[in-house]
Formats: C-alpha cells, sequence, structure tokens
C-alpha cells in the first residue's frame, strides 16, 4: 500500500504539477458471496468488502476547473473538464464516474466552490465484476466530502454512487456495490435488505477455508450489455404480479407465494428472470443463517444452487463463467462456487479448503485455458474495511 501512494503521488505531481495540499484515500472492491440481481429487485444481498480497491491523491484548486488522470488508463493522459461543465462525454472515458458523482453532490445540495486535482490507480482488474467502478464512485465521495467539509455518511455515499451511476452513466444498477464498500468492515460481510437498506454485519469465520476469485478476463460494459434488459423484464414480471397482489418488489414473495401468480406473467421469459429474483433472495436468507450457525456446507450448496439459476433462469453466466464454476465443483476441498457480480463475464467465487488452494488453482486454470483459450487469473482474497483518507 504504502509504495502505491509514494508512486501515485509522485505521478500525481507530474501530471498536475507541484504544490497545493495533497490528499491521500482509498476504497476497496467487493465481492457479493450470495444475493446476485436481488439489489434492484428489492430483495437481500450478501457482500463484503475486499482488501483490494482504488487509492486516490487529490488537491483542492483556486478556480472551477477539473483534472482528472488514472494509471490504469495512462493512454487516456489527464482528461480536463469544469464544475460548470457536468455532462456525461464518450471520450471521458472513466472520468465520466468521477464528473457524475461531483454532479450528483451537486443535485443534493452539496454544491462544490472550486475544482479539483485529482489522480488513482486500482489493483481491482478492471470490469472483473468486482466494482472497480462502485469502488470509484465510493472513492470520490470520500474524496469530495473530506476535502470540501460535507457530512456524508455511508449510507449517503453509497445512495450519491448509486444516483450518479443510474442518472449520469446510465447503468441501472441496484445500491449493493456502492454500499458494500461504503459500509465494509473487515472480517464482515454486510447483510442488507435492499428494499429498506436495513443491514446487520456477519462476521465471516471460514474454519480453514479461503475465499478465491477467478476473474474470466472476458472484457465487458455494463451499460453495453444486457444488464438494464434484465431489470426491465423484471420490472414487467412485477407489473404483471400487481395485477393479482399489492406488492412493491419481487423480494417480497416467497417461492409459494411466487408459484401462486406466476401465470399473471405475460412473457415466459419474463416467468424465468422473476423466479430467479425470489428464488435468489430466499437463498441469501438461508445461507446467512447457515453461516450464523456455522454451517458451512449448507452455505456452499446454496452457492452453487445460485449458480445454477443465474445461468438457467436469468441467463447471465455465459462459457466463461460456467467454465470456471462447473470445474471449481469437481475440484477436492470446494464448498461451493458461483458467478458474482453482473455477469456477461467478471468473475467466480469459490469457498476453498486452505490446503486445496493451490491445485484448485492449477486445475482449474488449467481446464479454463484449454476450453476457453486464454487464462484466467486467480486471486485469494481478504476482507477490509470500507473507504478511508490514508
Amino acid at each position: 500500500m504504502i509504495q502505491i501512494l509514494e508512486d501515485l503521488k509522485k505521478t500525481f505531481t507530474e501530471k498536475m504539477g507541484p504544490g497545493g495540499e495533497i490528499l491521500c484515500f482509498f476504497a476497496p472492491g467487493r465481492v457479493n458471496l450470495i444475493g446476485e440481481h436481488t439489489d434492484y429487485n428489492g430483495g437481500h444481498v450478501f457482500p463484503c468488502a475486499l482488501t483490494v480497491g482504488t487509492y486516490g491523491v487529490a488537491r483542492k484548486r483556486t478556480d472551477s476547473k477539473l483534472r482528472f488522470y488514472s494509471a490504469n488508463f495512462d493512454e487516456l493522459g489527464v482528461i480536463e473538464s469544469d464544475l460548470h461543465e457536468l455532462t456525461y462525454k464518450k471520450e471521458d472515458d472513466w472520468a465520466n464516474y468521477v464528473k457524475g458523482v461531483i454532479w450528483a453532490f451537486k443535485e443534493h445540495g452539496m454544491v462544490l466552490d472550486q475544482g479539483i486535482d485529482f489522480a488513482c490507480v486500482g489493483n481491482i482488474p478492471n470490469k472483473s465484476g468486482l466494482s472497480s467502478s462502485a469502488s470509484l464512485e465510493i472513492l470520490t465521495c470520500k474524496v469530495i466530502a473530506d476535502i470540501f467539509k460535507f457530512d456524508v455518511d455511508g449510507v449517503l455515499a453509497s445512495k450519491l454512487g448509486q444516483y450518479a451511476e443510474n442518472h449520469f452513466v446510465g447503468v441501472n444498477c441496484g445500491i449493493m456495490d456502492q454500499f458494500a464498500i461504503a459500509m465494509g468492515k473487515a472480517g464482515h460481510a454486510v447483510f442488507l435488505d435492499t428494499a429498506t437498506l436495513e443491514y446487520e454485519y456477519a462476521p465471516i469465520d471460514l474454519a480453514g477455508y479461503r475465499i478465491v476469485i477467478g476473474n474470466t478476463n472476458k472484457v465487458r460494459r455494463l451499460e453495453d450489455s444486457k444488464y438494464n434488459e434484465r431489470r426491465s423484464q423484471c420490472e414487467a414480471a412485477l407489473a404483471d404480479i400487481q395485477t393479482l397482489m399489492p406488492v412493491k418488489a419481487l423480494g417480497e414473495l416467497t417461492l409459494d407465494e411466487f408459484d401462486l401468480v406466476a401465470y399473471a406473467i405475460k412473457d415466459p421469459v419474463n416467468v424465468r428472470r422473476a423466479r430467479h429474483a425470489v428464488s435468489e433472495n430466499q437463498r441469501t436468507l438461508r445461507a446467512v443463517k447457515a453461516l450464523q450457525n456455522k454451517d458451512l456446507t449448507t452455505f456452499g450448496r446454496l452457492m452453487n444452487a445460485s449458480h445454477v439459476s443465474l445461468r438457467d433462469d436469468y441467463e447471465v453466466t455465459g462459457i466463461e463463467l460456467d467454465t470456471l464454476v462447473e470445474t471449481a465443483w469437481q475440484q477436492e476441498g470446494v464448498l461451493g462456487a458461483r458467478m458474482t457480480g453482473a455477469g456477461f463475464g467478471g468473475c467466480s467465487v469459490s469457498i476453498v479448503r486452505e490446503d486445496c488452494v493451490d491445485a484448485f488453482i492449477e486445475n482449474v486454470g488449467r481446464v479454463y485455458k484449454e476450453r476457453i483459450g486464454y487464462a484466467a487469473d486467480f486471486y485469494v482474497v481478504e476482507i477490509g474495511d470500507g473507504p478511508k483518507q490514508l
């Protein structure tokens, strides 16, 4: 961490020039253990923050100019904007997420009176499904709140990050990613009811097991994918169900209740989409209870069932994720494995016995490369804290 920051501060001075009070920040990435595509359906999720994430350095300017640089996108150079030009521009690429958060602050009555110079670097693989974009959003929230002395707690930061992504960037994401990052706590996952934002921290005691992330290295963009389509399909299914019963979200239904009203859903594809949203919420409730009872076997089985539902009913996995997960299921010492994140590429998450991790990575990696034609990357991760000024 120290070396990353030192390198970033040196680069910041090279790109932005010397002088001013330079402050340093960090925001983590996240992995969701179970509860996928439930957050915009009023269901429960069970993510945790990671110790990898996005580092940022920033200083206040004396004018209204905004200057952004990312070491992950060095070829784009310094991207310039202005407090009076907070509009989405495709050519601004990653910087739209930072501009979007500044815009969200303004929309919520917190107006910057001066611009900033901002540089960042992340050790989360870009577009991997570990929420590099939400990490950048929450990092920006922390930067802006601390530099300009706005009173922003973790819950508000998560709302601002989601608002920016929904209304500025144009991705209709739920609030899980931003909330998990803004409210991260070392050694704990966040059990969140996305309908009410009621949450509790659940200690993660894996008793000799480790969390292993498998990155497909298939690059995808949520705004160009079928993510928004899945959300609209769930909304259409909900509207059909509401002709029979007064529910506000699919997450309110049990599976038995869903089976009684599913006939009202006009499109058979939307029946499957809604079935996933309902069943995944129920799996998440059961998984958290299993973890509380130290029943890791049941937790793992529910992870497996989650992937099957995401593959068959929600159709967001694809050959890359299916290869990682289905190969993981065949390995010794694996309690459970599933895709994590939005899908369409990205990452898998597996719970692997500590003495089997090396063999797991070697075996799954070999099969993946043989079948897909290029290598996957693997990370043995730790559960970390939320954003902080360093």
